[in-house]
């Protein structure tokens, strides 16, 4: 029977350690420096923190009981997709059991606004029965709790924001002119 040479298992324990990932410490997480409770937002978000409440439209015939408030955050009750019935087809409508909706913006003048989500949904703004393409897509800051944001060049007068393929009942949204 062979034995180990004595310098083999050292070598080889000294290369099995080089392979192992190393634990991510509390540091490495991103979250790691947020508060609990308190999000981190620049002042033109603030109102992201404190949400109103209102159900999301499931017809075009319903949207003047759907409208954002220019710069205030609103937690949007979702309905289950088959009871909604978008102004346009959406790009990602989601299955039987994803929740979606739309909501009504009234632009104050025509500038490039941004649109928050707090969780994954797809988003569509609707003008005119048109689809208006976005501009620019990111995260939201760090801590924050908003995880979309996307802007869209929009005319003067009512946006409708179509909601689809939510996991969730409920999302969180806010729009603002882009800075």
């Amino acid at each position: 029977m062979a034995t180990a040479k004595p310098f083999v298992i050292p070598a080889l324990a000294t290369l099995l350690i080089g392979l192992t990932p190393a634990a991510p410490t509390r540091a490495d997480t991103p979250q790691a420096h947020c508060t609990p409770g308190k999000p981190a937002l620049p002042d033109d978000l603030r109102a992201w923190a404190s949400p109103t409440h209102f159900e999301a439209a499931g017809t075009v015939s319903a949207l003047d009981h759907a409208v954002l408030p220019p710069g205030q955050a609103v937690l949007v009750a979702l309905r289950p997709t088959p009871d909604v019935s978008y102004a346009l087809r959406p790009d990602e409508p989601g299955g039987t059991v994803s929740s979606g909706g739309m909501v009504a913006f009234d632009v104050p003048k025509a500038g490039t606004y941004r649109v928050m989500l707090n969780a994954r949904a797809w988003l569509d703004v609707v003008r005119d029965g048109a689809a208006i393409g976005s501009t620019h897509h990111e995260h939201g800051p760090a801590c924050s709790g908003i995880g979309k944001m996307v802007d869209f060049p929009l005319p003067a007068g009512r946006s409708v924001i179509q909601l689809s393929g939510s996991s969730q009942p409920e999302i969180e949204i806010m729009v603002v002119p882009a800075p």
